[in-house]
Formats: structure tokens, sequence, C-alpha cells
């Protein structure tokens, strides 16, 4: 790793001391950037995300204009459905959509899960694209869906507030949800180490819709697939596991091989370090609606965000993807505050 300029994040995860803490915001490439919103004007969702140079592009856009410390693949959770033989459909505005949803055990024994990387071969050309356009500039993280988020929109055919259909599936069907659990696990760990032998020098698993399971559920159909995806994936780069709203889960996910967790704004910075016993690098939390308050308001918020954390094991970013409504240069208070931060002297 020593050819990068930058390698913040990846000495924040590793435990190492850092200057001040790295940061980066999900989804920050994408649809608040005027020059995102271009290109979306000419081409379709999928297309943006199959054609390598346009995915490479848009990857390097927040770290040309709002200089983060590393750079996210522009993909989507649902290339991995895709991938197993599912149409997904995109509509602005409207969220994906799968016209065929999986029912039964011969929906689940059609999937696909071999030659992921085949299959998906246009994520592999954009990273070793952004890799070399970046030239070590910072890192690069490759990311998927978890399993129960994957699960989640396979059976619910499209987003929800309460994936109502998915829990009864997994409550009625157990053995038939692991089943599927486990198939969307193996194509999903086979589909990160080829992101890290393309270029990612760290990935992220992002469980969108965990929080929707209590704590008990959470146990049966969302952490052992979390665990077992940083398992495998951990000896190759680091695994930031991002199971949104699942707080409850922090002092278990602690213990894996993952080496940080991602948080939301429903936990305290305080509770989440010594639910992890300071063990693990957090990242997080803010909340992605106060990038609408005054750049001042913003920049008070941040300083005392990282007083909470502290400047080491820790990755700033927001509790969830950025809106698209953020002003840009708004946006760039967020990430200059953790640049500029000093420690609070009563914190030091």
């Amino acid at each position: 790793m020593s050819d990068l300029k930058n390698d913040l994040i990846l000495k924040a995860l590793r435990g190492e001391q850092v200057s001040r803490p790295p940061v980066w915001m999900m989804r920050q490439a994408g649809r608040y950037l005027p020059d995102y919103i271009k290109l979306r004007e000419k081409y379709d969702f999928f297309t943006r995300v199959e054609t390598p140079e346009l995915a490479c592009e848009i990857t390097l856009q927040p770290v040309d204009q709002v200089g983060v410390d590393a750079a996210i693949l522009f993909s989507d959770i649902l290339v991995i459905p895709q991938a197993m033989g599912l149409t997904v459909l995109l509509e602005e505005g409207k969220g994906p959509l799968l016209p065929k949803v999986v029912k039964n055990k011969a929906d689940i024994d059609a999937l696909i899960t071999t030659n992921v990387e085949e299959r998906l071969s246009y994520v592999m050309k954009a990273l070793r694209l952004i890799k070399q356009e970046l030239n070590g500039r910072v890192p690069l993280i490759g990311f998927a869906g978890a399993p129960w988020t994957i699960l989640c929109y396979m059976i619910e055919g499209k987003g929800s507030k309460s994936f109502d259909k998915a829990k009864q599936f997994c409550f009625t069907e157990p053995e038939l949800a692991h089943t599927l659990l486990q198939k969307i696990t193996d194509i999903t760990i086979a589909y990160l180490k080829a992101q890290v032998n393309a270029g990612a020098d760290l990935v992220q698993v992002f469980d969108s819709w965990s929080g929707m399971l209590s704590p008990a559920d959470f146990k049966i159909f969302a952490q052992p697939y979390l665990i077992q995806i940083a398992d495998a994936v951990s000896g190759m780069a680091p695994v930031i596991l991002f199971p949104k709203g699942s707080w409850y889960a922090l002092p278990e996910l602690s213990k894996s091989s993952a080496s940080g967790l991602g948080i939301d704004w429903s936990v305290t910075p305080e509770l989440a370090r010594q639910m992890t016993n300071n063990s693990i690098t957090l990242q997080g939390n803010f909340d992605p609606s106060k990038l609408l308050a005054p750049i001042k308001q913003i920049k008070k918020e941040v300083t005392e965000m990282i007083d909470a954390f502290g400047t080491q094991r820790y990755i700033a970013n927001l509790g969830h993807g950025i809106l698209p409504n953020i002003p840009v240069d708004h946006a760039r208070a967020f990430v200059d505050a953790v640049k500029e931060y000093c420690p609070n002297p009563s914190h030091a």
C-alpha cells in the first residue's frame, strides 16, 4: 500500500496513530453533484453503472470537488441480484424494481452463484480504471450489499418501509431463507474478493435494512452472514460492516474479523465506544439532513462529533447516504471541518 499518498483511512482501520481522522461520505459520488446530474440527464442509471468510463468519472468527482480521503466505486448493491439472474429496473426518483421476485425453492435453486467476476466484469474494469486514474491519491473503497438487505429486495421486489414480505418469508420458511442467504453470501464473497483483486483497497458491506430486525432476529438472519463475509475477505483487505439501525449488534460485531463498523445517528459515539470496548474502528455518524444547516453550524457539530468519538480508530462519515438536495459547499464544509479539526482542550 506504500504507493498511496494518503492512506489515512487504512491507518485508521489498522488502529494506527493518525494525525486526524480520515473522512468520506456514503453516496458521495452522485446525486448532489451538478456534474453527476449532467451525466444522469444523458445516460440511464444502469448505463452509468455498467460503463467503466462513466463509473470512473463519477467515482472521481467527489475526490476532485469535495476533497474526501477515499474514493468509493460508483455502482449499486443490486448488481448482485442481476448477476444471480434476476431483472432489476431502476426508475429515476422511484427506486429499484424487481419484476420477478423469489417466492419458493424452485426460484432459489434457479439463482446463479458462479462466475460473478465474468458476469460483473464491468465492475472490475471500472475498478482498474479508477485505480489508474486515482494514481495513488487516495484509497479506493469497493462494496456490496449485505445478504439480508439483498434478500429483502429479492423477495419484496422493491423498497419498503417495513419489508413485511421479506420478514414473513424468513419467519415462515426459515430453511429456505437460510438457503437463499447462503447463496447470496457465497456470491458476495467471490464478488468482494474480485473487487480487491481489481484494485479496491478496502470494502464496505451495506446492511441498509438490518435495523428492520429485532436483536434476536438480527442474530439469526443478518449477523452470521456479515461475519462470514468479514472472515472470508479480511485476509485480503480491511472490511467495514455497516448494519444500519442495528446498534444493538455492536458488541458481537466488534469481535468479528471486520476492521471497522459503521454506525448511524441512533447511537451516541460514547455508547458505541463502550459497546465495542474501544476495540474496533468506528465510522459515522453525522445525520445527512444536518448538512442542510448553515455552514458554521455544520463545522461546530462536526467538531463536537470528533470530540465525542476521539481522533483515533475513527473515520468521519455520515450515518447514511448524502441527500440529493445538499449544496456542494455544505458537503465540502463537512469534509473541511474534519481536516481542520482541533481537539477541544477538555477532551484532549
